[in-house]
């Protein structure tokens, strides 16, 4: 026996806004990277590194509205929601490569750093700072509403803060002619990097691998079921996430009285899952005695 459970989204008016602010962060990440070679800037071309974070993170987003309009079909019963997921995983690794090149050119800069064009630096850092905010404004509407927005509007507010340094690094190396500052700049964004793309690798990966949602605790579940009225014992509980804010369980419950409504169970075990956990797509299975799945021999994680 199942429910499901619909979670369709709205997304009128969300696309307009991320498709301006991933336009302006793209087009800006660009001009970083160019400017960065330009004035021998090491830390602009890290801001930049943070810029093609936000452009990733709005693109997955419009990806992820994309997706949400498409249907399952044979092939993908449960949609195409684990490529957001896939993304961002690609994404976590490729900052991994950026943050680690970032640290290494910082290395060997220090001891020997390049003249630095500060004022353009400066010019262009500021620039990067009044991007993001637009950004921001565009998004800070739609991000209570949704999930990815609320993603992609944090990322674009990190970034102000990458943005923040490298213009505190010009104006102190304008002020004292010490070019080393812009390397320790970029050290300081590098190591910000690296955490942020390490959480987002584990949770895109704890999601790859079927995890039990990180809100979720597996064993309130499993006590809040096997107390539940009328129910001997379950097995064979799953909960995952399909990508996030997507959860899903499966369980077996046992029920060896005669006297006990199934439909009514049923119900009220859907209920109390939707209530108390805000599980709505869910698959119960009511045996009167337990399958062979509970012997462990066909389990996945034998008895509870």
């Amino acid at each position: 026996m199942g429910a499901g459970h619909s979670h369709d989204v709205k997304v009128e008016g969300y696309e307009k806004p991320l498709w301006i602010a991933l336009i302006l962060t793209a087009s800006f990440m660009v001009a970083e990277v160019v400017g960065g070679i330009l004035t021998n800037s090491l830390a602009l071309i890290s801001d930049a590194a943070h810029m093609f974070t936000d452009s990733a993170a709005l693109a997955i987003s419009l990806l992820a509205i994309q997706i949400g309009k498409k249907p399952a079909d044979t092939k993908r019963t449960f949609g195409y929601y684990r490529f957001e997921i896939l993304a961002a995983a690609f994404n976590a690794i490729l900052l991994f490569v950026v943050a680690i090149y970032i640290l290494v050119e910082a290395y060997l800069r220090i001891s020997n750093p390049p003249d630095i064009q500060s004022n353009m630096m400066l010019i262009i850092a500021s620039l990067g700072l009044l991007v993001n905010f637009i950004s921001m404004k565009l998004l800070s509407q739609s991000k209570d509403d949704s999930l990815n927005v609320k993603g992609a509007y944090l990322e674009v507010w990190a970034d102000m803060l990458g943005s923040v340094g490298v213009i505190v690094g010009a104006l102190l190396i304008r002020w004292t002619g010490w070019g080393w500052i812009d390397s320790v700049i970029a050290v300081g964004i590098g190591l910000w990097v690296l955490p942020r793309a390490w959480a987002l690798l584990k949770q895109s990966t704890h999601i790859l691998l079927e995890g039990t949602p990180e809100h979720l605790n597996i064993d309130e579940i499993k006590q809040a079921l096997s107390s539940h009225c009328g129910v001997d014992s379950i097995h064979d509980l799953h909960v995952w996430s399909i990508s996030s804010g997507k959860s899903s369980l499966s369980v077996h419950v046992v029920c060896q009285h005669r006297e006990v409504d199934w439909t009514d169970l049923l119900q009220q075990i859907r209920t109390m899952l939707a209530n108390r956990f805000d599980l709505h797509h869910t698959t119960i299975q009511l045996e009167a005695t337990p399958c062979s799945d509970a012997s462990g021999e066909h389990s996945y994680t034998g008895s509870p």
